[in-house]
């Protein structure tokens, strides 16, 4: 039998993913009369407590169809993109051998990149491993205290020089990560990312393409509805209970961001918005300049049908 083909739907935020995914969905459970199951590709609406601030899908939206990895996380609980692979392609072999059919919708590059091509995890399975590492990120961190951050990012171009000349932006995060796994393992995670992964599946996938201004228009609109549906009040909750995306990494995003400062004094309301409206614009156009690099993708409107022939 040939292999199964799965949907994944991509593109900037506001792009209409979640409206483009969900009229797929149904279209292909009329078609096949097979339950589907939507697999959600967002490194921030896999978070609890945070849905209008990562935009996640309504309560309604959710109840049409079964969702994965959506609001389903704690706020102090570690997730990245090997981890979000290696549980996707597991959840997606389990769908389709209990006769279900899969879709994969969200904008995340790296958890797409993960799924489908593959990505440097570890076995969450081997609690000794996943101990070292934990022991090594608490040492690491300990340098960067006591030594800076410059001083690990040199450390990362001596031991792992093509990871660094591949970082488009230099983060914090990605370069503790690259410097632990070479640590613990003695060979560089850029030499980890080449290995290949075996899929159980056909990826086609598809990108949502939106003239700039009219995306921009759609941020900056959402932007205003988001504040509107609760994103200060959410954000506020969270700083009466001590959370801050200076110590939690799950709200070390685009308008979490911009709320906190709004919340300690440090900016007005009126600025707060426009930040939130322009780092918003950014992080699409960067979201672009990614997508733009992977020639697997066929891009779409939003208001296209996507090819669900061959869907079996």
């Amino acid at each position: 039998m040939d292999e199964p083909k799965v949907i994944i739907i991509t593109g900037p935020t506001a792009s209409g993913k979640t409206a483009l995914a969900l009229k797929t969905a149904e279209e292909i459970q009329n078609l096949t009369g097979k339950t589907v199951e939507i697999i959600s590709a967002d490194s921030r609406q896999v978070y609890k407590h945070i849905p209008v601030t990562t935009a996640q899908p309504t309560k309604e939206e959710l109840g049409r169809f079964k969702h994965h990895f959506i609001n389903s996380l704690e706020l102090d609980e570690e997730f990245n993109a090997g981890e979000f692979g290696s549980k996707a392609r597991l959840l997606i072999d389990d769908l389709i051998n209990s006769g279900k059919i899969p879709l994969v919708a969200g904008g995340s590059g790296l958890y797409i990149n993960s799924l489908v091509y593959g990505f440097f995890e570890i076995n969450s399975e081997d609690k000794d491993l996943d101990e070292k590492f934990k022991e090594k990120r608490r040492e690491i961190y300990k340098l960067k205290e006591e030594k800076g951050f410059e001083y690990l990012v040199n450390e990362l171009k001596k031991i792992d020089p093509d990871m660094y000349a591949e970082m488009k932006e230099i983060k914090e995060r990605r370069v503790i990560r690259a410097l632990e796994v070479f640590y613990v393992t003695g060979i560089p995670i850029s030499v980890h990312q080449k290995k290949k992964i075996k899929i159980n599946f056909i990826p086609q996938i598809y990108g949502i393409q939106i003239e700039r201004s009219q995306l921009y228009d759609r941020i900056n609109n959402r932007v205003l509805m988001m504040l509107e549906n609760g994103m200060i009040e959410e954000i506020s909750a969270l700083k009466n209970k001590g959370f801050h995306y200076k110590t939690h990494n799950s709200l070390n995003t685009v308008g979490a961001k911009e709320v906190f400062d709004y919340l300690e004094g440090l900016i007005t309301k009126e600025a707060m918005t426009g930040l939130i409206q322009q780092n918003t614009r950014r992080f699409a156009k960067r979201q672009m300049t990614w997508f733009r690099r992977d020639e697997n993708i066929v891009w779409v409107n939003d208001n296209d049908t996507i090819d669900i022939s061959g869907l079996h």
